[in-house]
């Protein structure tokens, strides 16, 4: 069985866009973005999405959430001035965890690409549990057709 894989640096696989504005403060010495501030554009789109579509959930649902990896490719520079757009995916959805890919663009440039997991915690958070069926109701709803 062949298994898809979703091509990160298509902006026909992302289904949530922020923007971000390219601040001075983020260039590192030699004029490009550096990427630490490469990395916290993934994070606002992560927090972005988060923000539209699962706020919503009842209080609690969203508490005892990790992020478990964060894999980033640089694949071109970033400039000042400017802005960038970061679009978020959810690819999958496991029983205690999910994933997503991101991406970063500047005009039709995917600078950056990111696969990231996220894990439920358990009560004492000593280990994973099984994810809220509303948070997974809402993720599945977010789904993305991995052969895009």
């Amino acid at each position: 069985m062949t298994i898809s894989v979703p091509d990160p640096t298509s902006r026909a696989l992302y289904r949530h866009w922020t923007q971000v504005t390219i601040r001075y403060a983020d260039l590192d010495p030699n004029n490009h973005v550096n990427n630490g501030a490469i990395n916290q554009y993934f994070e606002d789109g992560r927090v972005s999405l988060r923000q539209q579509h699962l706020c919503d959930l009842p209080s609690g649902v969203l508490t005892g959430f990790a992020l478990v990896k964060f894999t980033a490719t640089y694949r071109s520079t970033l400039h000042f001035p400017g802005t960038v757009e970061v679009g978020t995916a959810v690819t999958r959805i496991g029983r205690t965890s999910y994933e997503l890919s991101q991406g970063i663009f500047q005009g039709d440039t995917c600078a950056a690409t990111a696969e990231v997991v996220t894990v439920h915690l358990n009560q004492d958070r000593s280990g994973s549990s099984p994810l809220p069926m509303p948070v997974r109701t809402l993720l599945e709803a977010l789904l993305v057709d991995a052969s895009r």
